[in-house]
């Protein structure tokens, strides 16, 4: 009796200090040192967008490549017409689409490390064997047919890792989904910079074209080193294996007191039983108090799941169709009116350089603040409303012309447009995706 006693005592006193362990990590998670995490994080989003942009933005190099061919149109020879920006578009958006529904089934039966690090690896290989290409001469049909393979390729792995990565940064505090956003808005950036150095280095046209897409290749492999990182963080394991080294520790012991036990009565092993299940049941610290509410929302359907979240789920697609809608197939055609080396940069700078510096910012700003909030009626309408962009950036100086004239010509006015375009369309889709979680509690 006096030995149950003691055992009991001492199954009682493991609890309590497994307790105090997993509200003292509740309350006080361990810090991220040298903002180490949201620098990772920051990095991810970059190379998840990384090469959507890098191949968008390098449409000058894809079209020249294209210009050689001639057809005859039954009044003479003309030059072929490939209209690679909206194949382009196409091709990189259907298989997101694709990828992203079979993401969120793939997630079952393969490792979040594996397809976040297998599609870093696929996508470098691509990067690796277009910049190759560019050495490599070949004719015009067969060169776009390997090219719009390999954006479709590089699409399709580039869903899977987006999507996987989401599903990793939704595990951490608020800001670093922020953090993420704001990576994925300097993507665009970032490629549009690397353009223009490619063109102010007036280098051969293949040197050049090899430079740039060198660049994305060093890129995303820093991107996956970044990746491989994330487990040593004590920051990162505590979030998103839900266990830290202190709770190891404290199991551990648990462990080797409950062997102890296992030499005296039935009544003290039952109760030793009875504390390990309670402990791990307790195992992970961040989500100690709302076991019971994520128990029934892992009953939940999908489809109960879209009834909460289906207001921003529009939001974010509509957001996404009227940008992609006219950007960058229709924008890159816009011409600048001060003929001269200004031509050479126009495209770069007022279409890639200026959206992505937007796009940038609006993801930025709503880390400072929200508005409209996610009940507020508003904030649909003033999503809807971003489709009078369409007509406003075809009204712009878009060459060649077959009906409408332009109305907007001067330079000055596309910028305008453009960067309120750019702003609206970033803050628009990282409020939405912001949103978008905090709907199903």
């Amino acid at each position: 009796m006096e030995n149950f006693r003691r055992e009991e005592i001492g199954a009682d006193k493991i609890v309590n200090r497994k307790r105090c362990v997993s509200m003292k990590l509740e309350r006080n998670p361990p810090p991220d040192r040298g903002c180490l995490v949201g620098i990772i994080f920051f990095i991810l989003g970059l190379g998840t967008l990384l090469p959507w942009n890098f191949f968008m933005t390098a449409s000058q190099y894809f079209e020249r490549r294209l210009n050689g061919t001639e057809v005859h149109n039954g009044t003479g020879r003309v030059q072929k017409e490939y209209l690679f920006n909206s194949w382009m578009t196409l091709l990189s958006q259907l298989p997101l689409l694709l990828f992203t529904l079979l993401n969120s089934m793939l997630y079952q039966w393969i490792s979040e490390r594996v397809r976040i690090a297998g599609s870093l690896v696929l996508i470098l290989l691509l990067f690796i064997f277009t910049a190759a290409l560019v050495k490599v001469q070949m004719g015009e049909d067969r060169f776009f047919s390997v090219t719009m393979a390999t954006i479709w390729f590089i699409n399709s792995f580039g869903a899977v890792l987006q999507g996987s990565c989401f599903g990793l940064v939704g595990k951490l505090p608020p800001k670093y989904n922020s953090i993420f956003m704001s990576g994925q808005g300097l993507a665009g950036t970032f490629a549009a910079l690397a353009m223009l150095l490619a063109i102010a280095s007036e280098a051969d046209f293949e040197s050049a074209a090899l430079g740039y897409f060198i660049t994305p290749c060093v890129g995303t492999l820093v991107t996956l080193l970044s990746y491989l990182m994330l487990p040593r963080l004590e920051f990162a394991r505590f979030f998103l294996n839900g266990i830290s080294s202190e709770e190891t520790e404290t199991r551990d012991e648990l462990l080797q007191d409950n062997s102890k036990m296992n030499g005296h009565a039935n009544g003290s092993l039952t109760a030793a039983s009875k504390t390990e299940a309670e402990l791990d049941c307790r195992s992970d610290a961040t989500t100690q108090a709302a076991l019971p509410q994520q128990a029934v929302q892992a009953k939940a359907s999908v489809l109960e799941v879209f009834k909460k979240i289906w207001v921003m789920a529009f939001c974010v697609t509509f957001v996404f169709s009227v940008t992609l809608s006219v950007f960058p197939a229709v924008t890159v055609d816009v011409r600048t009116t001060f003929p001269g080396k200004w031509e050479l940069y126009f495209a770069s700078v007022c279409c890639f350089l200026t959206f992505n510096i937007g796009d940038w910012l609006g993801r930025t700003a709503t880390s400072m603040f929200r508005w409209p909030r996610k009940e507020s009626r508003l904030f649909p309408a003033l999503v809807v409303s971003r489709v009078a962009f369409v007509p406003l950036l075809m009204l712009c100086n878009v060459q060649p012309r077959h009906y409408l004239p332009a109305f907007f010509t001067h330079d000055a006015a596309f910028i305008i447009i453009m960067i309120l375009f750019s702003l609206s369309s970033g803050y628009l889709v990282c409020l939405s995706m912001s949103y978008g979680p905090q709907s199903t509690l």
